[in-house]
């Protein structure tokens, strides 16, 4: 079963699909689920899922077979796949990764807490859960935790024949195998590869090295994420060969992997930013859970918020006497942090792509230094010609022109230097970055203002 790719009439499915699932459910019936699950529409078994309660869930993947299971799972969100799989007993459990691609087996197993993991790789066949365990041992961001064990190699002095023979005999485990090139080996270290075409259309009789293409492009066990996309960007391959110590054979990282991969950084970059702690967040996860992660967060930028204000505490009295003034603070705050945002987006960018190391603090100075200088002018000379036309008074507009001008080049010059030093600090850029950088221009911003305002008191009141 492929339940992602299943179609049917739009009059196939109920209006809310769980409802009916948690009855199927219930009534214990494999086919009748396994027929309602076909019948969804991409992306609405997904759905459904996630509305069940966790009774429910377990009792729906332990009432499929395992292979329709691992389907289903492979749908699902990895953090819920990974909540379904370790409410299971561990052999019912094995029995459903084993049906997993190797790459995802290691990406569910790694999500578990560490017992439950090994609980289910000792209930796996030998074989399987001894290359899971090789490929945990590999950041999921490299291309050992990237690649798929599933591949097809054969010895440099076999035939096109016996590849054939081969195939004939193991077509059956073959076909979930997503084959786009054959490789060879001599004693397990990568040769050459062959080009599907390039092996049907040639004799039987006719020696793999004779029609292999020799010193095939390959990447290290080792190489990181960004060393593979930048690999796929020069090269139009559908996947490429890893090898380990001795340039031996060991895995295929698919283009589609790379490409996947990519968006769950981004994604949790963007969770990062965005403040949520941890793992991925679903809201069919306890309440507690969420509630614990969010505020874990909030409760540091309430300390970081009160500290900004305080400046604004220190100046009340010139605040008082130039109300005005308030109108204002909020847009040079406002102003500074989107600019600053903008260089540590840029920074984060280039960390991720290896295009800037952490130590190069003056390449960056010298970079957004001259972008900072441009904008924060333009845009006080902005913001000070309006507030000169709203009130007619030179002075005001000179206060919040230059305020603006100022804090936006120190905000542009510190988003682009926070991410390299919390990449050195071996801090996460993507998680502190921002706060940091709110936190400093707010307080850099607000003491500008109100501090040339104090000096120029007596004009502006």
């Amino acid at each position: 079963m492929r339940v992602s790719g299943a179609h049917s009439p739009a009059d196939a499915a109920p209006q809310e699909p769980w409802a009916e699932l948690r009855r199927l459910i219930a009534e214990g019936g494999a086919d009748d689920v396994l027929a309602f699950l076909h019948a969804l529409a991409p992306g609405e078994p997904a759905r459904a899922v996630s509305r069940l309660d966790d009774d429910e869930r377990r009792a729906l993947v332990t009432l499929l077979p395992p292979d329709d299971a691992a389907d289903l799972l492979d749908t699902l969100p990895e953090t819920q796949a990974a909540d379904m799989i370790e409410d299971l007993p561990a052999a019912r459990a094995a029995a459903i990764v084993e049906e997993l691609p190797s790459d995802e087996q290691a990406d569910l197993l790694g999500d578990l807490e560490e017992e439950d993991a090994e609980a289910i790789l000792e209930q796996m066949g030998p074989a399987r859960a001894t290359a899971a365990r090789r490929l945990l041992q590999y950041a999921p961001d490299t291309a050992g935790g990237l690649m798929i064990t599933e591949y097809l190699a054969y010895p440099v002095h076999a035939t096109v024949g016996d590849v054939v023979d081969d195939w004939r005999t193991h077509g059956e485990e073959y076909a979930d195998y997503n084959v786009q090139y054959v490789y060879v080996v001599d004693a397990h270290r990568l040769v050459g590869v062959l080009r599907i075409r390039d092996l049907l259309l040639a004799p039987l009789h006719r020696p793999l090295r004779e029609i292999m293409l020799a010193d095939p492009l390959r990447v290290r066990d080792e190489a990181s994420l960004e060393q593979l996309q930048r690999f796929f960007e020069e090269h139009t391959l559908f996947g490429v060969p890893v090898i380990a110590a001795g340039d031996r054979l060991v895995g295929v990282v698919r283009r589609a992997a790379v490409e996947e991969a990519l968006r769950d950084q981004a994604t949790q970059n963007f969770l990062a930013v965005s403040g949520l702690i941890g793992a991925e967040e679903l809201r069919s996860m306890p309440l507690r859970t969420r509630s614990f992660r969010r505020l874990s967060w909030l409760s540091i930028n309430i300390v970081l918020n009160v500290i900004a204000a305080s400046v604004i505490a220190a100046y009340q009295d010139t605040l008082s006497a130039v109300i005005a003034l308030a109108v204002f603070l909020p847009i040079i705050s406002d102003m500074s942090g989107c600019s600053g945002n903008q260089a540590v987006a840029v920074s984060i960018r280039e960390l991720t792509l290896g295009l800037v190391r952490p130590y190069e603090f003056m390449r960056v100075v010298f970079k957004e230094g001259g972008v900072g200088i441009i904008n924060g002018l333009a845009l006080g000379v902005l913001l000070g010609t309006l507030a000169f036309l709203w009130k007619s008074n030179v002075y005001l507009g000179l206060v919040v022109g230059t305020a603006l001008a100022l804090n936006t080049i120190l905000a542009v010059l510190l988003g682009g230097l926070i991410p390299l030093l919390l990449k050195a600090l071996k801090l996460d850029p993507a998680l502190a970055s921002g706060p940091i950088l709110t936190t400093v221009t707010d307080m850099c911003g607000f003491f500008l203002v109100l501090s040339f305002a104090t000096v120029l008191l007596g004009k502006l009141a």
